[in-house]
Formats: structure tokens, sequence, C-alpha cells
């Protein structure tokens, strides 16, 4: 049931995500030149991802702020979607496609670490601040 999903963990799943698509769909697409016809645009991949991960990891990280009262997973949060956000805005056209995707798996990392942190805080006091639904 959605109830006793982890939020945090999906968080990290769409950070993940994120970085697996930045490194392997080019070499994907690539071995398999057949999925050209059928693949979407890479941007909105990146935009699709990003629209899931914003919401998802703010509801997560104020419902950790409010249980833990521990700043610091949020601003480590939003400055890992700060950096996502500004890697898929400008990261190709200021930096290239190879700077882009290095800003992308910065901030895909940086946002796991703060959800990871916020879980590991929640283990350890054994709250349930996340067990609600989305």
């Amino acid at each position: 049931m959605i109830n006793k999903f982890k939020i945090d963990g999906l968080a990290i799943s769409l950070s993940f995500l994120c970085a697996v698509h930045c490194l392997f769909m080019p070499s994907f697409i690539i071995l398999a030149p057949s999925l050209l016809s059928i693949s979407f645009d890479n941007e909105f991949i990146h935009y699709l991802i990003l629209a899931l991960a914003i919401p998802i990891s703010v509801f997560a990280l104020s419902a950790g702020y409010k249980a833990h009262k521990n700043l610091s997973m949020i601003f480590i949060g939003f400055l890992g979607l700060s950096i996502l956000l500004f890697a898929v805005l400008f990261g190709n056209n200021l930096f290239g496609e190879i700077g882009e995707k290095g800003l992308t798996l910065f901030g895909s990392v940086i946002v796991a670490c703060a959800h990871y942190r916020n879980l590991k805080v929640c283990k350890e006091l054994d709250c349930d601040c996340h067990d609600s639904s989305v």
C-alpha cells in the first residue's frame, strides 16, 4: 500500500535513475540503433525525472525536518535539487554535454545523500514520519 511506502527511498531511486540515464542512455542508443525511431527526446526525460524528483524530495525532506528539526538535510537536499535544475536548464548551453552530465551526476549524488541521511536519522530515532500517503 502507498501509506507504507518510504518516500526517501523513492527520491533516492529517482536520483539513481537520473544518474543511470545520464551515464548509460547514450551508449544504449548507440548499441541499439533501431531504438532511435521510438526513443524519447533526451531533454524530455530530464524534465520528466526532475518534475518527479522535486515534489517528492521537497515532501520527504520537509517531513523529515518537521519530525527531526535537522535543517542540514533540507539545505543539502535543496542544494542538490538546485544543481539538478541548473544542469537541466542551463548545463548544456554553458558547459556542453559532458558538463551537463557532470552537474547532473553531482546534483543526483547530493540529493541521494540528503535522503539517505534523512532515512538514517529516521531509523536512529525509530520514527515513522515518512509512513504517510503521498
